[in-house]
């Protein structure tokens, strides 16, 4: 682990370089199956229901299980996850960028699904990304989302599936007023695993299903 911690580093930049440099091995290593908490969101959204993946990576497995019951827009800052996503899962709309320069409308979305995401986004960033997300929800919308359990303002590893990967987060139980301040509030909460497949009991995450707060 190295900290990073200066202007002068581009995470954004550096998180997409690394995904289109391991992206090949690292959806080979993922679960092809959905796991069992993504239920928490989908069994409470009606079919045809509007969804927002921020993170999708190549698509596998989640972004092409919500698709099959749901109208999914889907967002990765990798060219090359998106142009595996696009051939993965061709009923979902895929768009390339960094989720902090898209708009959306204010209650497009009855769901956000955001899962080994936040962590890679700057935190100074995070709160603002919270909030917009309470505006893209409709009033009795989710978010589905995985944090991270200890505190570090940003590093980067240089294992991760061959290449260099960059990290940023709070610890978990500063998340709580995070969440609050953007409006959203936690009704269920789970841990869970990697995201891929060889590892999925090494490494534990905190994982919230957040509404947003009425006024």
């Amino acid at each position: 682990m190295r900290a990073i911690d200066g202007p002068e580093f581009d995470a954004k930049a550096f998180i997409a370089a690394g995904y289109n440099a391991c992206g090949e091995a690292y959806s080979a290593a993922r679960a092809h199956t959905p796991v069992a908490w993504l239920a928490l969101v989908t069994r409470r959204l009606p079919r045809g229901a509007a969804v927002l993946d921020i993170g999708c990576g190549s698509g596998i497995p989640v972004t092409h299980h919500l698709a099959q019951s749901f109208a999914v827009t889907a967002v990765d800052i990798s060219l090359g996850q998106i142009e595996r996503a696009r051939r993965n899962v061709p009923r979902a709309t895929f768009i390339h960028g960094d989720i902090m320069n898209l708009t959306f409308p204010q209650a497009s979305f009855h769901a956000v699904v955001m899962l080994y995401t936040l962590f890679h986004l700057p935190r100074d960033e995070q709160p603002e990304l919270l909030a917009r997300i309470k505006q893209w929800l409709k009033p009795d919308g989710l978010l589905l989302a995985s944090l991270a359990r200890t505190s570090h303002h940003g590093y980067v590893e240089d294992d991760f599936f061959g290449t260099s990967m960059y990290w940023s987060h709070f610890a978990e139980a500063d998340y709580d007023p995070i969440l609050r301040q953007a409006g959203l509030a936690v009704i269920e909460r789970r841990k869970i695993g990697h995201s891929y497949s060889a590892d999925a009991k090494s490494e534990v995450h905190p994982l919230v299903l957040c509404r947003p707060m009425s006024g």
